[in-house]
């Protein structure tokens, strides 16, 4: 129970007689007859060993979480379930099985329960799972100009995470065309580091978050994830601590990207840096055309957040 906590587990499933200490020991959400989540009521298990169970669980699933054990770890039936069920749950001891589970079809099961006893193993496994790392293939967009604009309301984002040279949040005006806008860690004459910090952009703009998707600047709030990104595409997701909106001078930085024109606005400020491609902060106010930043480009429009495959246009 200690380990899953301190690796950040969702949830445990507890023996009835547990659930007081487990809620002692710390805030989680527990399984169990008497628990959060109730069996039979709320979740229930189940074995798939032919068509006619596969049938049965996704009519279960319609209404209840369904932990599926799999007798032989067939990948087909699985692929079945969660294409018609966001309610599917496997049991796993390994953190190759968990991968194996989480990237069913792209979208992967709901989630995944740990058999394996042994703390260590379980702190292993939920660490693999909850880094969340992921290899971004960031490119260069050329700068075509950096205009300054009028005043508006831009956005700090305070994460709990200690940045480190080319870190930063990936943010842009349209979600086709992000920026890496690096973090405050350089050394200032005139304002100390604060390498937890990305200075955004404006309430309006687009900034990756975890799981493929995008979020506006404003809509941020502590306790929120966005995904911290490096020089060299790769990715974690990283917790909002605080995020704060005030009123600045803004410049449009305009650019093109193998797909076009991508474009960003940024407080007009020496602190704020976007990111070379040799990884190292290049300070906006020294940007000049023919400059060549990183960033990241993607065809599909943007719907609530998710990538739809439709005809959008952003200016």
């Amino acid at each position: 129970m200690t380990a899953a906590l301190e690796a950040g587990a969702d949830a445990v499933i507890v023996p009835d007689d547990k659930v007081k200490a487990a809620k002692e020991l710390g805030i989680i959400t527990t399984v169990a007859k008497a628990g959060d989540l109730k069996w039979e009521k709320d979740v229930v298990r189940a074995q798939i060993r032919s068509r006619e169970d596969e049938k049965k669980i996704a009519c279960l699933s319609r209404n209840k979480k369904v932990v599926v054990d799999t007798t032989d770890w067939t990948i087909i039936p699985l692929e079945n379930l969660v294409a018609r069920s966001d309610n599917i749950f496997v049991t796993i001891t390994s953190a190759q099985e968990a991968n194996t589970a989480l990237g069913i079809l792209e979208k992967g099961v709901a989630g995944i329960i740990i058999e394996d006893r042994n703390p260590a193993k379980v702190k292993e496994i939920i660490g693999k799972i909850k880094s969340g790392h992921e290899s971004l293939h960031l490119v260069e967009f050329t700068i075509e100009s950096v205009v300054p604009a009028a005043m508006g309301d831009r956005v700090c984002v305070d994460t709990c995470t200690m940045m480190k040279e080319g870190d930063g949040l990936l943010v842009g005006n349209s979600s086709q065309g992000l920026f890496l806008i690096h973090c405050e860690s350089v050394e200032n004459p005139y304002v100390s580091p604060r390498p937890f910090r990305v200075n955004a952009g404006p309430v309006h703009a687009y900034v990756m978050v975890p799981g493929g998707k995008t979020r506006y600047l404003c809509e941020l709030k502590a306790g929120d994830l966005v995904m911290g990104v490096n020089a060299k595409g790769k990715s974690t997701p990283i917790l909002v601590g605080r995020v704060k909106i005030e009123r600045r001078p803004l410049l449009l930085i305009q650019a093109t990207g193998p797909n076009g024109p991508v474009s960003t606005i940024v407080q007009n400020a020496e602190t704020i840096r976007l990111v070379a491609p040799q990884g190292n902060p290049v300070s906006v106010v020294h940007l000049k055309a023919g400059n060549t930043v990183l960033g990241y480009v993607e065809k599909e429009g943007r719907h609530f957040g998710y990538k739809v495959h439709e005809t959008i246009t952003e200016k």
